[in-house]
């Protein structure tokens, strides 16, 4: 506990937490001095009453998402509780604990399998139980199901010259389903095989939870697998008859909405149809429709292209169609396949393939090992997707917080660092940020005045009282619509170029941030990434990570190591003589004020350095730029072990002064060494 002289709410605060009263507290010597201790005895208790409590609380206290009591009772499960078996085993034998739940005493007698084995029988320690459980039709392990499944399935299908298409999250689904899997496969109707086969793959696992079989040569899905959880005298042929019928009338729909929408798309009006749909699709009450946010991200993706090698008007178009699936049928039944159908709508309606592949690749990545799109019209619009979704939210303050992050703006920021660091694209982020936030500023404008010529307000004529309430920033925006707003505020470009800046520059910090949890899995240390940071161009990226890397690298090095203790020794002994001058030994450097050999040996390999440095930055090849820094350690420390710096002499000591000023400079020019801890 605390030090017997402290203040009495801490010691309050221990006598609390160890349960015991004043009186009880010994004291005892520590190395923080004479401390209060308790100690506290609990008796020993028979393991029988122990495990009967722990169960119980367990049992009691399960939370389960989904709960259902039963009976006369107050016990929530998740489904209705049968019988307990609870036995302990020790040296002495195998017993059964004396526990009850709810009027249900435990037991050593459990059931099998409902239809095939439904005789209760009795076991002795848990091998037992796991032997006698799979000789009752009951496979206890869940992954001993989940292997079953899938060798059987996969035999299956290679016996046809198929292969099962793997999905592991619904394998394991399956298997939680089931407790003695059988596994049956079914063929798909002739009807259905024209159905693009992600929409037969998403039908089957989300309403069947079938898996899908596929012809190895023309990748068509055309048999499916289900999995019973009974054998039957008919090897399963009525329970595949009946999910043949069910998986029928599924997929009828699915063919309908198809064709429904390949009509549209291939309409006149085409994909437009859609397009205009979005704007009765609420995106955010603050940040306007659907139809907004594509405008938005269409402008941003023209103003990218040419960054990333691709071509304006096309990625411009390939924005305005990339969400227009949102409004179709398919995507309104199964909404997981987003992008993905718009992929084969837009090259339906007669559009070129990249530009279809938009709709599908934007959206990438979605986790951490997505791979991210390639092409340069889907990185333009990638990016401008991701950046839109990041300023609107940080506009209207709906930031990250904690664990929360609601609309995926960490995973938005990582995907710009991934997108733009995986091609190496040289991009000055915080201009692309200053314009996805203005345009997100504009839509909070083009809202709010939709919301005022809607309300009363106008009709009441009381715009002034209206805006008045909305805050600086509101006004300012609604003074941007030209409305009146009899309301004393700075210049509207003052206003606006404040909100700008200081918006997107906490949007770039917010970046940077994701960008040290990106690196520090790549084993670069934070301090590492803020001297990088702390450099100009710090919204290039893929500079940003290249200064990074070799500066890691380099402190790795004994060279690296030992030069930044000499960096460190050097910017020290210089701050302080200007701090105690009053002055800046900035330059004035000369060799011929030096001394000692040690001395002009520095300044010859600070001129050498700088000859290498330069060229190596200006080629972005940091590799060589901590090469030739590296030089530098042996001239350093050369140095410090025979010069003194605040010589005898004023000239002597100010040439000095600017020769650790020379280091400093050289040093600062490849990292700011000065956050590197340690």
């Amino acid at each position: 506990g605390p030090r017997v002289d402290a203040p009495d709410k801490a010691v309050e605060g221990f006598l609390r937490g160890a349960g015991v009263a004043r009186d009880a507290l010994q004291m005892r010597d520590d190395k923080k001095g004479q401390v209060y201790v308790a100690v506290i005895e609990t008796p020993g208790r028979a393991a029988d009453g122990i495990v009967a409590e722990v169960l119980e609380a367990v049992v009691r206290g399960f939370p389960w998402p989904k709960s259902m009591r039963w009976g006369d009772g107050n016990l929530r499960w998740v489904r209705p509780l049968q019988s307990i078996l609870c036995i302990l085993s020790d040296e002495t034998g195998h017993r059964v604990v004396d526990l009850t739940i709810d009027g249900i005493v435990a037991g050593n007698t459990t059931r099998g399998h409902r239809f095939m084995a439904p005789d209760v029988f009795s076991v002795t320690r848990f091998d037992d139980y796991a032997a006698k459980l799979k000789r009752a039709h009951v496979v206890l392990s869940a992954q001993d199901r989940a292997d079953t499944i899938w060798a059987d399935a996969t035999n299956r299908a290679f016996a046809l010259g198929l292969e099962v298409v793997e999905d592991a999250a619904l394998l394991a689904e399956v298997a939680g389903l089931v407790e003695w899997p059988v596994v049956l496969m079914g063929r798909i109707g002739d009807d259905f095989l024209g159905l693009p086969p992600e929409v037969l793959q998403t039908s089957m696992r989300e309403h069947q939870k079938f898996f899908s079989v596929r012809d190895a040569k023309s990748a068509r899905i055309t048999h499916f697998v289900t999995v019973a959880n009974r054998e039957t005298a008919d090897a399963g042929a009525t329970i595949l008859g009946g999910n043949e019928k069910v998986l029928a009338a599924r997929l009828s729909d699915a063919k309908f909405f198809w064709e429904n929408d390949l009509r549209v798309a291939t309409s006149e009006r085409g994909m437009e149809v859609w397009v205009d749909k979005l704007r009765d699709v609420t995106f955010h009450n603050k940040l306007g429709t659907v139809a907004d946010r594509v405008a938005r991200v269409a402008a941003l993706a023209r103003e990218i292209a040419p960054l990333v090698g691709a071509d304006p008007d096309q990625s411009e178009l390939a924005a305005k169609l990339a969400k227009a699936d949102l409004a179709s049928e398919m995507v309104y039944e199964f909404p997981e396949l987003q992008g993905l159908m718009g992929r084969y709508y837009i090259e339906a309606a007669g559009h070129p393939a990249d530009v279809a592949a938009v709709a599908q690749e934007h959206y990438a990545p979605l986790g951490p090992s997505d791979e991210v799109p390639t092409a340069p019209l889907s990185v333009a619009v990638a990016l401008a997707e991701k950046l839109d979704i990041l300023a609107g939210f940080w506009t209207i303050n709906e930031k990250p917080t904690g664990s929360k992050d609601p609309y995926g703006l960490r995973r938005a920021a990582l995907g710009i660092l991934r997108q733009v660091t995986a091609e190496g694209y040289h991009i000055s982020l915080l201009l692309l940020i200053k314009e996805a936030v203005l345009r997100a500023i504009r839509s909070q404008l083009v809202v709010m005045a939709r919301n005022v010529e809607s309300s009363e307000a106008r009709k009441k004529d009381t715009l002034s009282e209206t805006f008045s309430k909305m805050g600086d920033k509101e006004v300012l925006l609604s003074r941007a619509l030209g409305v009146a707003v009899d309301t004393t505020v700075p210049s509207l470009e003052e206003m606006r170029l404040n909100l700008e800046e200081y918006e997107s520059q906490n949007l770039l910090t917010f970046i940077h941030d994701r960008l040290k949890v990106y690196l520090r899995d790549k084993n670069i240390r934070h301090d590492v990434i803020d001297a990088c940071i702390a450099m100009p161009n710090n919204d290039d990226l893929t500079l940003l990570v290249k200064r990074a890397e070799a500066l890691a690298a380099f402190l790795k090095t004994e060279d690296g190591a030992n030069l930044l203790q000499g960096f460190k020794r050097a910017n020290n002994i210089l701050s302080q003589a200007e701090a105690a001058d009053g002055v800046e030994y900035s330059y004035g450097a000369d060799v011929k004020f030096a001394e000692t050999d040690e001395e002009r040996a520095l300044f010859a390999a600070l001129d050498a350095a700088d000859a290498r440095i330069a060229p190596a930055m200006e080629a972005e090849d940091f590799g060589a730029a901590m090469a030739a820094m590296a030089a530098l350690r042996g001239p350093i420390d050369a140095f410090f072990e025979a010069v003194q710096v605040n010589a005898d002499s004023t000239v002597v000591r100010r040439n000095r002064l600017n020769l650790l000023s020379r280091i400093r400079t050289v040093c600062l020019g490849v990292a700011d060494l000065t956050r590197i801890e340690g």
